[in-house]
């Protein structure tokens, strides 16, 4: 009967190891939400850049760990839920911390001063959006409680629309208002990242709500 039990272990699946995976990548998507609304209040290129590097360097982190999560899909036969929403959540995940990254880099390469409304608002919207993302993947190995998972994914949802409607207004105001051609190319450009960053969080919600209508 001990033989049986041991062979029996093999297929007992490692649901553990894709939690932590992904509870890891939630911990540095908040901390690069905070970190991003740091670059945007500091007015030095300089001390900007060292921002900047420590966001660079979560975002690498990141990758190793969608690469780690990637290697248990096909490490693993069972898994805490379906393997193909594994992959789309890992994916949706790593999508949101390129896009932090590369509106900082946006920043930092136009050497555009943050000091803006449309930046600020951005990043506050980001900020949060990554506090509701790293809530919900915390409660992921609680499918069978969705009340709360529900309550984040509605707001991160409506964080995204909260997003266009900045983007829109700010679009708009300089256009209306900035007078050098170049300079509004550049804002645009930091503004059109950040929104897809919020698009992003949006895609995460869906995945995982989709999660929650097959197993809770």
């Amino acid at each position: 009967m001990s033989g049986f039990n041991s062979f029996l272990k093999i297929f007992i699946p490692k649901n553990a190891v894709f939690f932590e995976l992904f509870e890891k990548v939630a911990e540095n998507l908040t901390v690069m939400g905070t970190q991003l609304k740091a670059v945007v209040a500091e007015p030095d290129f300089d001390k900007r850049a060292k921002l900047i590097a420590v966001i660079e360097d979560l975002e690498h982190q990141n990758d190793d760990l969608t690469h780690s999560l990637f290697t248990e899909l096909g490490r693993n036969f069972i898994t805490p839920f379906d393997r193909e929403d594994i992959h789309y959540l890992a994916t949706a995940m790593d999508d949101v911390v390129d896009y932090i990254y590369a509106s900082v880099k946006k920043i930092h390469f136009h050497e555009v001063n943050p000091n803006d409304e449309g930046i600020r608002r951005l990043a506050d919207v980001i900020c949060e959006g990554a506090n509701e993302v790293g809530q919900v993947i915390m409660q992921l190995r609680e499918l069978n409680r969705p009340e709360k998972i529900m309550e984040s994914i509605v707001r991160i949802n409506s964080l995204e629309n909260h997003a266009d409607k900045i983007f829109d207004s700010c679009i708009k105001e300089r256009f209306d208002t900035e007078n050098d051609f170049k300079n509004l190319i550049r804002r645009r450009e930091v503004y059109t990242v950040m929104e897809v960053a919020t698009d992003k969080f949006e895609d995460v919600a869906n995945v995982i709500e989709t999660i929650i209508v097959k197993y809770a």
